[in-house]
């Protein structure tokens, strides 16, 4: 009898930790709590077929430029940064010596946009890029204590014009996909191709659901309807392999895919200082 009782009271004593947990999980905050879309330069590509080798040539298009800040329970991380907010103070903008290249202004500093949010640098605790390139790494100096998180190939891929980040700024180099905050909502994944350690990043929001953001792995729709592959990309097969493994990424979570640099996409999603939740 005494087993007996002894068993009752362990199973009532297992059934109300079970219900504690559960009603503190369903009244906790959720991992990622909300996304900003930040609106980190605008411009015009001279000629698309840079990106659509044979296709398109000759034409313009307008382009964009994203950063995105999230906002996770254990912190915020800014996923790129963006052209330079000293080329807002430029008359012109930035104008390519290419007539091909794309042609950016600054409509907004980042500075401002994070003001705005009343976030300081000072708070963003990890600052993540998807590649080294001017149009996604030019406000990295303002974060020198956020820890950088980037592949080992695109950190230690060499440069014609030196060192793309400062040796003093921590980093994470790292080795392929990587779960950031250690529970599935924020998740870096390798998507080479592009440059030697493209990354792409899939955030799980617990109202939106969830997203992927491209990077550079696919600069507009059409070009990942046809999964066409740029002239300049550091490796056509690698882009490939990393335009399918999105896809697979896509499916399995069932994911919106956000492609950084397409306009016409942009103009229908929502703007900091308005959220995604």
């Amino acid at each position: 009898m005494k087993h007996f009782e002894l068993g009752l009271a362990f199973a009532a004593t297992l059934a109300t930790s079970l219900a504690v947990t559960q009603a503190a999980a369903q009244g906790a905050k959720p991992a990622v709590e909300r996304l900003y879309i930040l609106n980190c330069g605008e411009g015009v590509a001279g000629d698309i077929s840079r990106w659509s080798p044979g296709v398109n040539v000759g034409k313009s298009m307008d382009f964009v430029d994203n950063c995105y800040l999230i906002k996770h329970s254990q912190g915020w991380l800014l996923w790129d940064t963006g052209l330079a907010d000293a080329i807002a103070a430029m008359p012109e903008g930035q104008r390519p010596a290419d007539p091909r290249m794309t042609h950016w202004r600054r409509p907004k500093t980042l500075a401002a946009q994070l003001e705005q949010l009343g976030v300081k640098p000072s708070d963003i605790k990890y600052v993540a890029i998807s590649h080294a390139h001017p149009d996604h790494i030019g406000n990295v100096t303002m974060f020198p204590q956020s820890m950088l998180l980037v592949q080992k190939a695109e950190y230690e891929w060499p440069s014609p014009v030196g060192p793309r980040f400062k040796p003093e700024h921590p980093v994470t180099k790292l080795e392929g996909d990587h779960d950031v905050f250690g529970d599935g909502s924020v998740v870096i994944i390798s998507t080479p191709g592009h440059t030697p350690g493209h990354q792409s990043l899939l955030v799980k929001l617990p109202e939106t659901g969830a997203v992927l953001l491209s990077g550079d792995a696919v600069h507009f729709r059409e070009n990942w309807e046809n999964r066409r592959v740029p002239e300049g990309n550091d490796s056509k097969d690698k882009t490939a392999a990393s335009m399918q493994r999105m896809a697979d990424v896509m499916a399995k979570e069932k994911a919106q895919l956000w492609i950084n640099h397409d306009k016409a996409q942009r103009d229908g999603l929502k703007m900091s200082p308005d959220s995604y939740n």
